[in-house]
């Protein structure tokens, strides 16, 4: 009889403890309380290979531009901030106007990954039908595909949206989405009136673990004089990118691993190397410093207070049901549709906020 050796039990036991504990971090984030009307297995039978057909194309998009990543991931969210996950956001048209629109509005001008939704849209109506899939979903799905596909956590999307009908006036839409100069002691307020507590703004804001800032984001904090919470190194570098506050070039959110989705992002906030206020503002802040603290030194447990904030955003304020449509074109209205395009979203903001989160 061979007898296992004591300390192999032990590790074979640790490592079978870590994996039940992973699966039961999942279970959690798939656990939450979902909308009426949304289902993890919508699609189940009406379009079963829906997510191998969008994962099998992203892997495709990543890979010829991984910056696509964040603009797609950055799509998700502008739409869920403004009257809800509806795809409102990819709608063309305005409500009165040229000027007066939610895919215009100044903190949707940078916006990327359109024509990729579109694409999508094509292949699995193709697969599974004319009016089979919503754009909705198609952008959600997306959205957790990029943050698998860049090195982030496997998680299960909440499906059975519907797209609006309507799009966001742009007051509405700067009036909705936070703006890269505000402060924490806005932002927190900002977010918990939406039911995101501290943990979830800081758990969201690390989705800057990937993606780019422009100059006039964040130039405000080098010039005319230099922000303090800002590493002096860091600004030096910065202001090589950025020689004037109107240097029309990018720098990468996250200087350790700009093009990985993990928590560097979190431990460059602990170095004073965030590069927009609100980033460097969660570290400042007594609020929130312990929360991106942890998240710096356990990526794991960013990972799954991300996912449960991803899911709980990607169902704001959804349509479900007979409520909306299922476009058979991800930028405008089904033909039968005669509702008015003028949203019933109101806001009004500062045109300060002219860029977004």
């Amino acid at each position: 009889m061979t007898l296992v050796p004591s300390h192999t039990i032990e590790l074979t036991l640790g490592v079978l403890v870590v994996v039940m504990l992973m699966h039961l971090k999942c279970l959690e984030a798939q656990q939450q309380q979902l909308v009426e009307g949304l289902s993890w297995k919508f699609y189940e039978s009406k379009c079963p290979k829906l997510e191998s057909i969008i994962r099998k194309q992203m892997v495709k998009v990543i890979k010829k531009d991984v910056a696509l990543a964040a603009s797609l991931l950055r799509l998700h969210f502008h739409d869920c901030f403004v009257q809800g996950c509806d795809g409102s956001v990819l709608l063309d048209g305005s409500a009165s106007g040229p000027a007066d629109s939610e895919k215009t509005a100044p903190p949707n001008l940078r916006l990327r990954g359109f024509d990729v939704i579109e694409d999508l849209r094509r292949r699995v109506h193709k697969q599974c039908g004319a009016g089979s899939v919503s754009c909705s979903d198609i952008t959600a799905i997306v959205a957790r595909d990029t943050i698998v596909l860049t090195g982030g956590p496997k998680y299960k999307v909440p499906l059975g949206r519907r797209d609006g009908l309507t799009f966001a006036t742009r007051n509405a839409t700067l009036a909705n989405l936070p703006s890269p100069f505000v402060p924490v002691d806005k932002l927190l307020p900002d977010f918990a009136a939406r039911n995101f507590d501290a943990t979830d703004v800081v758990a969201l804001s690390g989705a800057h673990t990937i993606g780019v800032a422009h100059c006039t984001s964040f130039t405000q904090r080098l010039y005319p004089t230099q922000d303090t919470t800002m590493d002096k190194t860091f600004a030096s570098t910065l202001k090589r990118v950025c020689p004037t506050a109107t240097t029309n070039a990018t720098t990468s959110l996250d200087v350790r691993s700009p093009h990985t989705f993990d928590n560097k992002y979190f431990v460059d906030l602990m170095n004073k190397q965030g590069v927009l206020t609100p980033d460097q503002d969660l570290y400042t802040d007594k609020r929130t410093r312990s929360i991106v603290t942890s998240f710096a030194v356990n990526q794991t447990l960013f990972f799954e207070k991300f996912v449960n904030a991803m899911v709980k955003m990607s169902q704001m304020q959804v349509l479900t049901g007979t409520q909306g449509e299922i476009r058979n074109n991800c930028s405008r209205r089904n033909a039968n549709t005669y509702d008015p395009l003028i949203s019933t979203v109101v806001g009004d903001a500062g045109v300060d906020n002219a860029q977004s989160f």
